[in-house]
């Protein structure tokens, strides 16, 4: 992306935190900033949970050139390591992004106000995701979700 784009869509990305929200790159809505759950510094919609390809090397680094649509494929858990006695400890439920612009692979925290009944949806979508793609995402060190993590999921959705 050239300088000049980049500063039109930094100060696109600067106006909307000032308006106290962003609208959704993928559907077009309004999503406020709001005081639930991981929405402090939201970078995806609640509706369809697609965001902008804003970050380049962590997480909120805002430093990224490609500003594609970052589309949700599926589910996982944050790798929060190990307990004192060796046992892996399930992290928080996350969304795993994939760039439609360059294809690159992230995980987001899920948010407080998240559609609960969409991600189920998006869980069930992604039973489907090509091995291929699968394998892509799991040299990310991400594990996808599969049907044997659904209780695991279901506890971390109050609602369904």
């Amino acid at each position: 992306m050239y300088k000049k784009e980049k500063k039109e869509v930094d100060k696109k990305l600067l106006a909307e935190d000032r308006a106290g929200g962003f609208k959704c790159i993928n559907c077009g809505q309004w999503v406020n900033l709001a005081d639930s759950i991981g929405t402090a510094h939201r970078n995806h919609c609640p509706f369809c949970f697609c965001s902008c390809h804003v970050d380049r090397d962590k997480s909120g680094d805002r430093r990224s050139d490609c500003f594609g649509k970052m589309k949700p494929i599926g589910l996982t858990f944050k790798n929060e390591g190990f307990d004192k006695y060796g046992k892996k400890r399930q992290g928080e439920l996350m969304f795993i992004h994939q760039c439609t612009n360059c294809g690159k692979i992230s995980i987001n925290r899920i948010a407080g106000d998240d559609d609960e009944k969409g991600i189920m949806r998006l869980f069930e979508e992604s039973q489907k995701i090509d091995p291929k793609i699968i394998g892509e995402i799991e040299k990310e060190g991400i594990v996808v979700l599969r049907e044997k993590d659904r209780q695991a999921l279901i506890k971390q959705l109050p609602s369904i």
